[in-house]
């Protein structure tokens, strides 16, 4: 299950990070199948560079980066766990750690870029920072390619390669996968728009609960992070029924995106320690800008990229507050959200409390329960619930 067949033979043994043999999902899908075969099968394009990088946008799990690193690329994520799975994947092929060169979305992108392979995001906003970030260093001669599964390919996102970068077409589709082929233009290079990233709103007024602490203050997002444009249902009803730390305790927000939790838990609770944590490095910096915008500039506050709560030492939080997600790209899955929980009770102190978010159908009560020994529901909703597990 973890073969992953090359053009002309050759193959690799991929996974997906944090390594787990029960795991049925694949570490590339069709798409990256379909671009590493036109890269072979087109006559030089991996040898345009010169003088520039080889930049691969949005490897989802380093199976690109990995296939590639023979050309010294750079490759480019808003995920930790990708690059996680990079450095994994490299070392289980025999490629040296420092074949591929690691950036985050956060990061200053390359001078001068001469070759762009793009995986097409879910997120659409994300595309737009990304091209928009990397446009200055991409010139009339820079091979642009892009990929994803048909679904994931839209006129819309036709249209941000065409308004950045220039004149955009699509291949055939192929095992329901799609290239995008994109020449950069100078005139469209030069009156390209402003990035619009970050973006921030006001917090709504008619939060209940805690939100009363947030009413009015201003909430930043990067591009990509879950519901930038407003508060999402989830976090909302959350809000409304969030527990109150002491002064002393440390407060995890675990999966933080923008940090809304964890910032309320620390209006509610100067005195307390938070650390904003998630595995999106333009979710903890949307939690950080959040953070420092609003709070008491004496409240202890940590911010983490790192693959959940396996970082912190044991036994070191008092509380943890947890919206997990319940999707890997375009999969279905409720492992995150199992290994969020699994972290949690490991990082609690006994007699700590893990508070968890999540859409009613999930069953996640089941999973605490076993997990715990226990489990309580807070408050629910016809669409959520509110459940607590307390270590004991």
């Amino acid at each position: 299950m973890n073969h992953f067949a090359l053009p002309g033979g050759a193959g690799l043994d991929l996974v997906r990070f944090p390594v787990d043999p029960r795991d049925s999902l694949r570490a590339w899908d069709a798409s990256d199948e379909y671009l590493l075969g036109h890269l072979a099968e087109a006559e030089g394009p991996l040898d345009a560079h010169r003088g520039g990088d080889l930049v691969i946008l949005g490897d989802r799990w380093g199976g690109l980066a990995t296939a590639l690193a023979d050309h010294a690329p750079v490759q480019i994520t808003d995920s930790y766990l990708a690059q996680r799975a990079t450095a994994e994947n490299l070392a289980r092929n025999g490629r040296p750690a420092d074949a591929v060169r690691l950036r985050s979305t956060r990061d200053d992108p390359p001078a001068r870029v001469d070759v762009l392979l793009v995986r097409v995001p879910k997120s659409l906003a994300l595309l737009e920072d990304q091209l928009l970030r990397l446009a200055p260093a991409v010139h009339p001669g820079t091979v642009v390619v892009g990929t994803g599964m048909v679904k994931e390919i839209h006129t819309s996102t036709l249209q941000l390669f065409e308004r950045i970068l220039g004149p955009t077409r699509t291949s055939l589709a192929q095992r329901k996968a799609r290239l995008i082929f994109c020449a950069p233009d100078p005139e469209v290079l030069a009156a390209r728009p402003a990035n619009p990233w970050p973006q921030r709103y006001p917090f709504p007024s008619d939060v209940p609960g805690a939100g009363v602490l947030l009413a009015g203050r201003t909430v930043t997002n990067h591009a990509g992070v879950f519901s930038a444009e407003r508060l999402d249902i989830g976090t909302r009803f959350f809000l409304e029924h969030l527990p109150v730390a002491a002064d002393g305790h440390h407060v995890v927000d675990l999966g933080c995106g923008n940090g809304v939790l964890g910032l309320a838990a620390a209006l509610a609770a100067p005195g307390a320690e938070v650390t904003f944590l998630d595995e999106s490095f333009g979710a903890v910096a949307s939690a950080e800008e959040t953070f420092r915008a609003n709070a008491d500039p004496a409240t202890k506050a940590r911010f983490v990229v790192a693959d959940g709560a396996g970082g912190l030492p044991p036994g070191s939080a008092d509380l943890i507050l947890n919206n997990p997600p319940f999707h890997s790209y375009q999969a279905s899955t409720d492992a995150t959200a199992h290994r969020m929980f699994a972290d949690a009770k490991r990082a609690l102190r006994p007699g700590g409390e893990l508070w968890v978010v999540g859409n009613r159908h999930l069953g996640y009560h089941v999973r605490l329960q076993r997990l715990f020994g226990n489990c309580r529901t807070v408050a629910g909703s016809p669409k959520f619930v509110i459940l607590r597990a307390l270590k004991r």
